[in-house]
């Protein structure tokens, strides 16, 4: 019978993975790697992402990679825009095909009857490649030389069938701007690298690991990967948790005990932990879920106390003046009130350098 994992210990594992439990000295590209992929549907969310995780992390370092192109915003697992390296751009788009294609079918696809989507992706990459387009220039354009049909959806055939990287200055520290697109193609140039199932599901476990096959299909969109979790369970850990569901792992992947202390962290918004499992309770309680996750897809900053989530936070920001407003699910101790404020003192440093600071706990 494989060992039972307790709560407690998956969510150390979690935290020691993501670099949660103590902050690490390493460059902030070998951390993009290593967490493979921040969520980034907003500019900042990888930024505060790194701050949590990284010792001395420089916005400015995060924001030259993107410059430099060893790191894009691409849509990646689930179909939602990620920060990664180049390298693992090339590796995981290949992999995840079937998520744009079944996204853009239930969606979108009903919308363009008796249309030739190859022609339209075509067309779409060379308009995108002679100038960057947001998706409502593209849509835009496209419908000149397919006309009479939608072009919010002519878009998103392109968004499907072509890899589209969001250019700078989007998502550049201290910058604005829209979110446009060029092929990635045309921004990396051409290259290629083995893209395998195996490699990504290995790639996942060692980050956010021990887990079950739904996680990994959670994270990743992709469907029936069974089969490629039962061809690797040779060189696997199998563990099981407190519910019976059989979790997987590799084998010197760090699994601290579960008395571990967890000091208190400030998650921004879109947070990977909180979107990669189909059971998130190592994390977030369902009650706290709800609450967390707005029904119209916004994810809310997070506050974790003793490694789980414990309250929201925000930062609102009047005439020179930033406070981190922080919204307790449940009574905090004086110690853990304590550490909110002096873990919220140094976000508001980072997010708000030139403001006067306040932490606000309700």
């Amino acid at each position: 019978m494989a060992p039972v994992l307790s709560r407690q210990t998956l969510n150390r594992a979690l935290l020691s993975r993501q670099l949660l439990l103590s902050r690490a000295d390493i460059s902030v590209h070998d951390a993009v790697a290593h967490l493979y992929g921040l969520q980034a549907q907003a500019p900042n969310p990888p930024y505060v992402a790194l701050w949590n995780r990284l010792d001395g992390f420089a916005p400015g370092e995060l924001s030259e990679l993107i410059v430099d192109r060893r790191a894009v915003r691409i849509a990646l697992m689930r179909g939602t825009i990620h920060l990664v390296t180049a390298d693992d751009y090339r590796r995981l788009r290949p992999l995840l095909g079937p998520v744009f294609e079944r996204g853009f079918a239930t969606t979108y696809g009903r919308r363009l009857p008796g249309l030739d989507f190859d022609a339209v992706a075509a067309h779409g990459r060379t308009l995108v490649e002679e100038q960057p387009r947001t998706f409502a220039e593209l849509g835009v354009v496209l419908a000149e030389r397919f006309p009479g049909h939608d072009p919010e959806a002519l878009a998103q055939v392109v968004r499907a069938r072509v890899p589209l990287v969001q250019v700078p200055p989007r998502g550049l520290w201290g910058s604005s701007g829209q979110a446009a697109h060029t092929s990635a193609e045309s921004w990396l140039g051409e290259g290629s690298v083995v893209a395998a199932l195996d490699d990504m599901v290995l790639r996942y476990l060692a980050v956010y690991g021990p887990a079950s096959v739904k996680d990994v299909q959670a994270w990743s969109g992709l469907t029936r990967l069974k089969e490629v979790v039962e061809r690797l369970r040779p060189g696997l850990a199998v563990f099981r948790d407190e519910h019976g569901v059989e979790l997987f792992d590799l084998p010197d992947a760090p699994r601290p005990e579960p008395g571990v202390p967890a000091p208190v962290r400030l998650l921004g918004e879109f947070d990977n932990i909180l979107l990669s499992y189909a059971d998130r309770t190592r994390i977030i309680s369902e009650e706290h879920r709800r609450r967390v996750f707005t029904v119209n897809g916004i994810i809310r900053s997070t506050v974790l106390i003793g490694g789980f989530v414990a309250g929201m936070w925000r930062v609102e920001r009047t005439r020179g003046q930033a406070v981190l407003a922080v919204e307790p699910f449940t009574a905090f101790s004086a110690a853990d009130r304590d550490a909110v404020t002096r873990e919220g003192a140094r976000l508001l440093a980072f997010t708000d350098p030139d403001a006067a600071h306040d932490v606000r706990i309700g």
